[in-house]
């Protein structure tokens, strides 16, 4: 019985260890990111470092301009290809679909996923910010139709298919947070300035999709 207790204890320090975890840093200082989208983000970041120790950090948009819904099965109230913010990897890790990412800084651009039959099922939601280089992206006021989308993360693969990075529902009890879902995927909750009143984000910052 004793060794059974220890080894309960010991299994539920391993998993308090191996728990994301989430902290605030200050203004994005990175030398690759173009003035002018320095200027767009908040003041404010979050660093998360995942259960292997590696970490990300994320800058959100200073303000976020919210559209009219459009399509049935979109949850964020977003122009496609609305720019939401920075992230940067320490080290490679990989998108929503497996595709391998240096460890770099990208501009994250809004964008939601095509109705059609190549990628029925592959995802939870339609919604997606897609990984965009900072050198070929340097106006966050720009806006990019569908193509151009993902011609520009394309740079990013190097592949026929862009680097999405998944957006949940935002449920979280608390903002901002850290959290793992049922499909072990790593999800930051935050919040983006509107004019309509704080706009809640959940946004898939580590896992790929099972289908």
């Amino acid at each position: 019985m004793r060794r059974l207790a220890l080894f309960f204890v010991l299994l539920i320090a391993t998993v308090a260890l191996a728990a994301p975890k989430l902290e605030t840093v200050g203004a994005c200082t990175d030398a690759s990111v173009p003035d002018g989208i320095k200027k767009a983000l908040a003041s404010q970041g979050y660093k998360v470092t995942l259960d292997n120790g590696d970490t990300l950090t994320m800058w959100p948009a200073a303000e976020i301009k919210q559209a009219a819904k459009g399509r049935d099965d979109v949850i964020y109230q977003l122009t496609p290809s609305q720019f939401v913010g920075v992230i940067h990897f320490d080290k490679t890790t990989k998108d929503y679909r497996g595709n391998v990412i240096q460890a770099g800084t990208y501009n994250l651009r809004y964008e939601i996923q095509p109705s059609d039959g190549d990628h029925l099922g592959t995802a939870p939601t339609v919604d997606f910010l897609l990984l965009v280089p900072t050198a070929a992206d340097t106006d966050p006021a720009a806006n990019y139709n569908f193509d151009q989308m993902v011609g520009l993360s394309r740079q990013v693969t190097g592949k026929k298919h862009p680097a999405p990075f998944n957006l949940v529902p935002p449920d979280a009890k608390q903002y901002p947070s850290v959290s793992v879902d049922n499909e072990a995927h790593t999800v930051l909750s935050f919040k983006v300035k509107s004019s309509s009143g704080d706009m809640p984000f959940a946004l898939v910052v580590n896992g790929t999709t099972t289908e």
